[in-house]
């Protein structure tokens, strides 16, 4: 099977819902944000992270499944697995690193702030362990599936529970959110991309056009499922005493991963309709590079004039701006990394 492309369509969305989030986040006055329209583009801007954690797992079982048929024995894909997990979390660290030199120092704990790559190396880490469990496809997409729902179902215990309290703070702040220390906690976002290698071992399986049409549509029907059941689970009464819907809800949970599922079969559908070059495809070919310069830039020195300071309707202007801008720096990017290889390539002596 060729690249998936529709998979580069929903990661450039998930660009696209980041750059959003943290736009507006960062620059819309507080006065302007107890607008409806803020508070819809919030509830997109939540779709960012799981976006980017669903469809790094099911790249990470597509990844695995090609490895396998190329010859790669399970233990070699695993220890690449692992080794490929460990770079992310390094690099989550290196991002932190820079953000605490850009911004002028401060205390030396920034520098252990929990982000979404520290959760993304994590959860990918927890993903190969978990592949060594079962030797069919099915049972290890079942080991995945039964992992995600017990994040998912475990999240407002843990968010409640006095026990974690004699954790070290740095360890603490990967399971529960501290204020100041990171938004991202493996619970629950660690259940999305082990969801997601679960999708993937499904997809994986398709090894014609027409099987990955079927598997695509099947994804419909689950996805659409989940997204129903999650919705009408969110009129029921909590089964936990504390619990916070947009945070730690398993029902919000399942209602975002079933849309996040019934995401892939529509842009697949739209992917085939579409010919010529996409823009979308190739932002979310960029989407670490983009993550990677545009939060100083929303966030850092550089923006600082525009913190809290424009209207709504600015702010939704600056970021389709910065949007574009963005684009712009993932292509020169491309030219860069580009001529750097012909030059390499070049043969000694060659004009």
């Amino acid at each position: 099977m060729n690249r998936r492309g529709y998979l580069d369509w929903l990661r450039g969305l998930s660009v696209l819902i980041m750059i959003e989030a943290h736009t507006l986040d960062s620059w819309t006055r507080l006065a302007d944000r107890q607008n409806a329209v803020y508070g819809w583009a919030m509830i997109i801007a939540g779709f960012a992270a799981p976006g980017f954690l669903f469809l790094a797992g099911v790249s990470m079982a597509l990844a695995a499944g090609s490895r396998m048929r190329r010859g790669s024995t399970a233990g070699a894909v695993t220890a690449l697995a692992i080794r490929r997990s460990l770079q992310i979390f390094a690099l989550a660290f290196l991002f932190r690193l820079q953000s605490w030199v850009m911004g002028g120092g401060g205390p030396v704990q920034g520098l252990l702030k929990v982000d979404i790559l520290n959760v993304m190396g994590l959860s990918m880490l927890a993903a190969a362990i978990l592949r060594s469990l079962g030797r069919e496809r099915r049972e290890r997409a079942a080991w995945r599936i039964a992992a995600a729902v017990a994040i998912a179902m475990l999240t407002p215990i843990v968010r409640a529970t006095t026990l974690l309290g004699p954790l070290p703070d740095p360890i603490e702040w990967y399971i529960r959110p501290i204020p100041g220390r990171g938004t991202f906690t493996l619970f629950p976002w660690a259940g999305f991309l082990l969801a997601g290698t679960a999708v993937g071992l499904w997809l994986d399986a398709a090894r014609t056009p027409a099987d990955e049409r079927r598997v695509t549509t099947a994804l419909a029907a689950v996805g659409a499922a989940l997204a129903v059941a999650g919705y009408a689970a969110s009129f029921l009464p909590p089964i936990y005493a504390q619990t916070n819907f947009w945070t730690t809800s398993p029902t919000f949970f399942v209602l975002r991963l079933g849309i996040l599922i019934a995401s892939m079969p529509l842009a697949y559908a739209w992917n085939a309709l579409w010919s010529g070059r996409s823009v979308l495809q190739e932002f979310g070919r960029a989407s670490l590079f983009v993550y990677w310069i545009h939060v100083e830039l929303a966030y850092g020195v550089l923006s600082a004039p525009l913190r809290k300071g424009l209207t709504l309707n600015q702010a939704l202007i600056a970021y389709a701006l910065f949007s574009v801008a963005m684009f712009g720096a993932a292509k020169m990017r491309d030219r860069v990394v580009e001529w750097w290889n012909t030059g390499r390539l070049r043969p000694s002596g060659a004009l």
